[in-house]
């Protein structure tokens, strides 16, 4: 089992930035994907940006140039840096973890809302 938990979101202005934390616990070593998706109200989950071995990285077509994922393995965290927000990039954001036979672990979400 591999455990989730994210932090960061909050309340910012269009054009501003946020950073998202995701922290892994349990069996980490399984891990072979990270990623960030979101759920905005009314619309399905959405991939935000994913992160393997290798730093290898793929992002959603409409945060592509303003977010960037990375990751820390020595702390099991993975990040998501989100630059000039959109008010449509306000949703919940869910921390994501795969390990190599496709079992998917989730966090509990956390709020970005992008609003003057």
């Amino acid at each position: 089992q591999v455990q989730l938990v994210e932090s960061g979101g909050g309340l910012v202005q269009p054009g501003g930035s946020l950073r998202l934390s995701c922290g892994a616990s349990g069996s980490t070593f399984s891990i072979y994907i990270m990623g960030w998706y979101r759920q905005a109200p009314g619309k399905q989950r959405e991939l935000v940006a994913s992160i393997r071995s290798g730093s290898i990285t793929n992002y959603g077509d409409s945060v592509k140039g303003r977010f960037t994922i990375s990751r820390d393995n020595a702390k099991n965290t993975v990040y998501l840096q989100m630059d000039s927000l959109k008010s449509e990039d306000t949703a919940v954001y869910y921390c994501n973890a795969k390990n190599p036979f496709s079992v998917q672990y989730w966090g509990q979400g956390t709020q970005v809302t992008v609003s003057s």
